[in-house]
């Protein structure tokens, strides 16, 4: 009921006015679950009993941004996911520099 009451929360449903809630209340004896059903059609079924309403805030906030990343990555003809060779992960940053004595003490 805390997750359902922070999304219908007035700063919520305008940070993401296309979210779309709805809400199916059980009488069974069937425990909490929240049902999350992302844009490309996956979806996430969490035990509501054991998450807190913030973690499951934060965890749909994060999927969404990996949706966000990876359909930009798709529009810009990119493969996803990226493969980064082992190689490249380990290279220092081309540019960089230390900084003068003068600097540093500004």
């Amino acid at each position: 009921m805390e997750f359902l009451a922070q999304c219908n929360a007035r700063k919520a449903k305008e940070s993401n006015p296309a979210c779309q809630l709805v809400v199916k209340r059980r009488t069974d004896d069937h425990p909490p679950q929240i049902t999350v059903t992302f844009v490309n059609g996956v979806e996430e079924v969490i035990d509501a009993t054991s998450t807190s309403a913030q973690l499951v805030r934060k965890m749909i906030l994060e999927k969404g941004q990996l949706l966000e990343t990876e359909q930009m990555f798709k529009d810009a003809g990119e493969p996803w996911p990226v493969i980064i060779p082992e190689e490249e992960i380990h290279q220092r940053a081309p540019g960089t520099k230390p900084r003068k004595a003068e600097e540093k003490k500004q």
